[in-house]
């Protein structure tokens, strides 16, 4: 990820060191010398000589400066790296801006120019993700010219979210980011289309640590690309495949027959990294992820002919859920126009039928497909699916393709969490389900206790949060309006919630009013626009009540999914 918005240096005034000075009295002149100005130059993460954070750049949290801050993944390895030019080698002074809401020190370590030169920084808890400190300073040799620096976790939590890094000496500014200009590490592949190393040998032969970076273009593939079990990376050097440069990379299996063994990838190993990838028109998943602690991010899974994504098991014979994918984040990433030929079946995402525990969709983005935006499905012969926690994500227009065809005998919800006789406790928070063909939200039998926590559901086919009696859900700080039918709630209700349930008096209930604007943006990216976004003045800011990984501004949360400035 590399931005040119300019820099902004910080002058911290200027010191002249006086090496020597004689004054002739005969003669009447002055020697001196004077040495070059120190200043500190701040980099954000929006400006030129920020390179790259191994996550994504947000601004959900307040009080950053800037656009925003860095949010690296949360696990043992991750970074966040600029690059810094100075015009002669010497110690330079480094610092960071930075927030810590958990309860633990997030120590890190500095790589200058891939050598480490500090070994341990306290990021210690600052009470909060909106709550900003800055670490003491640190002191690194640099070079002459550009210099890489990056900050790496050494903790399975990541780092602390970074606002801005300060250097401080000799007339430091932002050097060249450009990731093209930044060599390929040792044991690092780059593929192109049509090289003679294919993708599948690339993946045989890359060992933990490094990287199968892929240059743009189209990439026709015949067969499913295997990742096998054992094929594995660790904890803190994952396996990467990662898009080369800011490239589109396209993984194009339409060569496949539509086959329920004609995926397009399956990932069976543990501790992988796949960025920025597309992947489109396999014979069925784009995407079967059968392995552990494994991220997927901002990869687009389109027009494949069943689910986009799918979390499941690949060996029949792994019966019980401790042998079942787990602890794998789906993170920044959008499925659509996924569809079967008998226009029922193709989900969006869909974690379902064999499902391990600790599985996260964060910030993930379903729409158009042909039966659910996601689907939680589970079934009798193989008993409940662990826990799926789906977080900042958003599903519309499920059940209608793109250009304009819709299902035959698809479910057409949302967010589909479940089904009937198998009790699961889903985690569904700051999600946003809108113009979907039947139900924003529904158990679809799942009678447990499913948390709905801060959700905005509006202007769907059927009812907006649909639950069936017996259930023990926990419904709190939701908005539902302009749906086909008023809810049907089942459970607890005792917190604040804007929903539509006939026998429930609500004491707050939404309307056009409430909204900067009901016009979606893109499909990507709708609420980019102001999209259900609680207009100022608004009665239902500030209305909230404090919920488990809710994060929120002023007095209290907010109600629904976008927290008001």
């Amino acid at each position: 990820m590399k931005n040119n918005l300019g820099e902004k240096l910080k002058s911290v005034g200027t010191i002249f060191l006086l090496v020597f000075c004689i004054t002739s009295f005969f003669g009447g002149w002055t020697s001196s010398k004077v040495l070059a100005a120190e200043s500190t130059l701040e980099i954000q993460e929006n400006e030129t000589g920020f390179v790259e954070v191994d996550g994504s750049i947000e601004s959900e949290h307040s009080s950053y400066t800037g656009n925003g801050y860095a949010n690296t993944l949360n696990y043992l390895g991750s970074y966040i790296e600029w690059v810094i030019n100075v015009p002669s080698a010497g110690s330079y002074e480094l610092q960071w801006r930075f927030a810590n809401g958990g309860s633990a020190n997030r120590a890190a370590e500095v790589l200058v120019n891939d050598s480490k030169q500090i070994s341990d920084i306290d990021f210690s808890a600052t009470g909060g993700w909106s709550s900003w400190s800055t670490t003491s300073l640190v002191s690194v040799n640099l070079q002459a010219g550009d210099n890489s620096i990056r900050l790496v976790a050494k903790t399975d939590d990541g780092l602390a979210n970074i606002d801005w890094i300060e250097i401080t000496g000799n007339q430091p500014s932002a050097g060249n980011g450009d990731q093209a200009s930044i060599e390929l590490e040792e044991g690092d592949i780059l593929l192109a289309p049509n090289d003679s190393m294919t993708l599948q040998e690339a993946i045989e032969s890359i060992q933990a640590g490094n990287t199968i970076y892929l240059e743009d273009g189209t990439y026709a593939l015949s067969q499913t690309v295997i990742i096998a079990e054992g094929n594995d990376g660790a904890s803190g050097a994952r396996k990467k495949i990662v898009a080369y440069n800011n490239a589109t990379p396209v993984l194009d299996f339409s060569a496949m027959a539509e086959d329920s063994s004609n995926r397009g990838i399956v990932l069976s190993g543990d501790y992988w990294h796949i960025k920025g990838v597309i992947i489109q028109n396999a014979g069925d998943n784009g995407m079967l992820l059968a392995g552990n602690n494994n991220i997927i991010e901002e990869c687009v899974f389109r027009y494949n002919r069943d689910s986009g994504l799918q979390v499941s098991r690949i060996n029949s014979n792994y019966d019980d859920i401790s042998e079942w994918p787990s602890n794998n984040l789906i993170l920044n990433s959008e499925s659509h126009d996924n569809a079967d030929s008998d226009h029922e079946d193709a989900d969006g995402f869909a974690p379902k039928l064999t499902v391990g525990e600790g599985n996260i969709f964060r910030g993930c983005v379903s729409h158009h497909n042909i039966d659910d935006g996601w689907d939680l499905y589970a079934k009798s012969a193989t008993g409940p699916i662990g826990v799926v926690t789906i977080e900042d994500c958003i599903a519309h227009d499920n059940g209608l393709l793109s250009d304009g065809n819709t299902s035959g005998n698809g479910d057409k919800n949302g967010f589909k969490l479940g089904s009937s006789g198998i009790y699961v406790n889903h985690i569904v928070r700051r999600s946003i389900a809108f113009n979907n063909g039947k139900h924003g939200f529904t158990d679809n039998g799942n009678t447990g206790s499913i948390k709905f926590i801060n959700n905005t559901a509006y202007n769907n086919g059927d009812h907006n949060f649909h639950t069936r009696d017996g259930a023990s859900h926990v419904f709190i700080n939701n908005i539902s309006f302009a749906g086909g039918h008023n809810d049907r709630i089942v459970g607890d209700i005792s917190a604040p919630n804007a929903l539509t349930e006939d026998d429930i008096y609500w004491y707050y209930t939404a309307d056009e009013s409430d909204f900067i604007t009901l016009t979606p943006g893109i499909d990507s990216d709708p609420t980019s626009n102001g999209f259900l976004h609680l207009k100022s003045g608004s009665d239902l800011i500030d209305v909230g009540v404090l919920a488990d990984g809710i994060e929120y501004n002023g007095s209290a949360p907010d109600l629904g999914a976008i927290e008001s400035d």
